[in-house]
């Protein structure tokens, strides 16, 4: 236990308003690497599962047909812009590619919002149920502040003015607009190796039923998975509850960050220019 809570002493000494980047980097690669990433993980999927949004997705082809370079593109611009923020070089270079990339569709402003909530609320909620702790003001207000800024330089508009603002949000518009449809459950089906990725190998038989048990029932509607069986989604909730009870009571802090030796994905073995991710081909507006 000896300075398991040194990481979660120093962000209370933070100013989340001023240091929101530091708070939000110390979260992702030192406190909660594991869940930030499968936290986020579950964001992307909620996000292309609303039936606006999946059929912007399904009409490119990118998730279904190029689905690894799809996926590994996203996590790259996210993290690059996470380690960096918005002022470094390469922060930058990520904002202007993200914003390059989604200036060819025509998004609605509250599809923008609800991928924006899926970032801010997603990631936060495992981290309250399955986390080592739960995340503490500071760092709920720093990772909503993060995607605010994210947001704004992105023109999005009408951003709730809190992390409990925007939860609420979230939740109306979750329930209003995530139904069954056909475009999601494509887009599960091409994306669930993303999931099974977080799989441990010994769990390989279980690996399909587990993933399905991640998602909660209305993202399995959605999507059209069939719910696992009960034991399968007890034993998944028994075990990440064990796991954050032995982190809290035998874990160490990190002391090596994650992503220290860079950011490695499948699909760019040798390094990768930020102006080249995204889609191969443009896909101009209708």
């Amino acid at each position: 236990m000896r300075g398991r809570y040194a990481n979660l002493n120093r962000i209370r000494s933070l100013d989340p308003e001023r240091d929101y980047l530091d708070i939000y980097q110390t979260m992702l690669r030192y406190e909660f690497p594991w869940d930030m990433k499968l936290g986020l993980n579950l964001a992307f999927n909620r996000s292309f599962s609303i039936p606006a949004i999946a059929a912007v997705h399904i009409a490119t082809g990118e998730l279904t047909e190029h689905t690894q370079k799809r996926i590994d593109d996203t996590g790259l611009l996210m993290y690059e812009m996470v380690l960096n923020g918005f002022e470094q070089p390469r922060g930058r270079d990520a904002l202007r590619r993200v914003n390059q990339i989604h200036r060819q569709y025509d998004i609605s402003n509250d599809d923008f919002r609800y991928v924006l909530g899926c970032l801010v609320v997603i990631p936060t909620r495992w981290l309250r149920e399955y986390g080592w702790r739960p995340p503490c003001c500071h760092e709920r207000q720093a990772t909503y502040l993060f995607y605010r800024e994210l947001g704004r330089r992105m023109g999005i508009t009408d951003i709730p003015g809190s992390y409990q603002e925007f939860e609420t949000w979230f939740n109306a518009h979750d329930a209003a607009h995530l139904r069954p449809n056909d475009d999601a459950a494509a887009i599960e089906r091409a994306t669930r190796m993303l999931m099974l990725t977080r799989i441990p190998p010994v769990l390989g038989p279980l690996g399909n039923a587990l993933v399905s048990a991640m998602y909660d029932a209305s993202l399995r509607r959605a999507m059209r998975v069939e719910p696992p069986a009960w034991p399968v989604r007890a034993g998944l909730h028994g075990a990440l509850k064990v796991r954050s009870r032995l982190q809290r009571w035998l874990g160490t802090p990190r002391t090596t960050a994650m992503f220290a030796d860079g950011i490695t994905t499948r699909s760019y073995p040798n390094g990768y220019e930020i102006s080249q991710l995204g889609p191969r081909h443009e896909h101009p507006r209708e």
